[in-house]
C-alpha cells in the first residue's frame, strides 16, 4: 500500500512540474504567433508558396472522401456510445484521422525539403545565422532577406516520417470513444508525441548526440507536451492543416530562437520572438 501511494505522489509531483513547465514556457502560444509572424514576413514565402497549391488539393482530396466514407459509420458507433455528443466525436475524430494522412503524404512527396528551408530561415530572420549556417551555406546578405539568404545543404534534415508513429496514432484512437475527455487526452498524447518532432532540425543544427537530444527534451517535456497539443488541435480546421504544419514550423524556429538568446543572456528576460515587432506591424 505505501509502495502504490509512493508512485501515486511521486506521479502527481511529476505531472505537476511538467504543467508548471509548459506554462513556464508559454510554448503553447508559438503554433499561432508562428502563423502570425508568417503572414507579416513575406521574405518567408518562397518555400510555401511554391509547394502550396498541390498541398492544398491533397487536403481536399484526403478529407472529402474520409467525410463521405467514414464519418457516418464513426458516427453511429459513437453515438451509440457516447450518446449526442458522438457525431461531433466523429467529426473530430475523422478531422484528425485525415490530417494525419495529409501530414504523411504531404511530409513523404510535397515537402521535403520546405519545412526545414522555413525553420532555417525564421531562424536567419530572427539572427541566428551562426546557428543556420552549421546545416547550410548562406548568402551574403542580412537577415531580413529570410529565405533568399539560403544556400546550399551541408547537414541533411532528418525529420523523415516514421510508420512507427502512425501505428502508434492508430493504436491511441480507441480513446476517442471516451467523451470528451477521452478526445482531449488522444490531443494531449498525440500532442507529446509529436511535440519534439518539430525542433529536430534544431537538434542537428545543435548537433545533440542522442543522450543530449533525449536530456533537452527530457527538461522541456512540458512545452513540448503544449506546443504538440495546440500544433494538433490547429490541424483539426478543415483544408487548413497543411497551412498549420507551415506556421507550426514557424512557430518552433521562434521558440528555439527564444532559447537560443536566453542561453546567450541568461540573466535577461526575453519576450516571446517577434511580438513587439508584429504588434507594430498591426498598428
Amino acid at each position: 500500500m505505501s509502495s502504490a501511494v509512493d508512485n501515486v505522489r511521486a506521479h502527481a509531483v511529476h505531472t505537476a512540474h511538467v504543467s508548471e513547465e509548459a506554462v513556464r514556457s508559454r510554448s503553447y502560444l508559438y503554433p499561432p504567433l508562428g502563423a502570425l509572424y508568417l503572414l507579416y514576413h513575406p521574405q518567408l514565402w518562397p518555400p510555401v508558396l511554391a509547394r502550396l497549391l498541390p498541398c492544398i488539393a491533397l487536403s481536399a482530396g484526403v478529407l472529402v472522401p474520409m467525410f463521405i466514407f467514414t464519418y457516418v459509420p464513426q458516427a453511429a458507433v459513437l453515438t451509440f456510445l457516447n450518446g449526442p455528443a458522438g457525431p461531433f466525436s466523429a467529426a473530430a475524430l475523422v478531422l484528425s484521422e485525415s490530417a494525419t494522412i495529409i501530414n504523411m503524404l504531404a511530409r513523404s512527396f510535397l515537402l521535403e525539403g520546405a519545412l526545414t528551408d522555413l525553420f532555417d530561415a525564421t531562424l536567419v530572420c530572427e539572427g541566428q545565422e551562426a546557428l543556420v549556417s552549421r546545416g547550410r551555406e548562406l548568402k551574403p546578405g542580412g537577415s531580413k532577406q529570410g529565405a533568399k539568404k539560403l544556400g546550399k545543404m551541408v547537414m541533411q534534415p532528418l525529420n523523415k516520417f516514421s510508420i512507427s508513429h502512425l501505428v502508434e496514432y492508430f493504436m491511441m484512437l480507441p480513446l476517442n470513444l471516451i467523451p470528451i475527455v477521452g478526445t482531449a487526452t488522444f490531443l494531449i498524447l498525440q500532442g507529446r508525441k509529436n511535440g519534439p518532432g518539430f525542433h529536430s532540425r534544431y537538434f542537428q543544427l545543435k548537433r545533440f548526440d542522442a543522450p543530449a537530444k533525449d536530456s533537452f527534451i527530457k527538461s522541456h517535456r512540458g512545452g513540448y507536451i503544449a506546443f504538440g497539443t495546440v500544433s494538433m488541435v490547429m490541424n483539426l480546421i478543415p483544408l487548413a492543416s497543411i497551412i498549420f504544419t507551415f506556421t507550426s514550423t514557424v512557430g518552433a524556429a521562434l521558440w528555439a530562437a527564444d532559447i537560443e538568446k536566453k542561453a546567450s543572456y541568461p540573466g535577461e528576460k526575453v519576450d516571446i520572438t517577434g511580438a513587439a515587432e508584429l504588434k507594430n506591424d498591426l498598428l
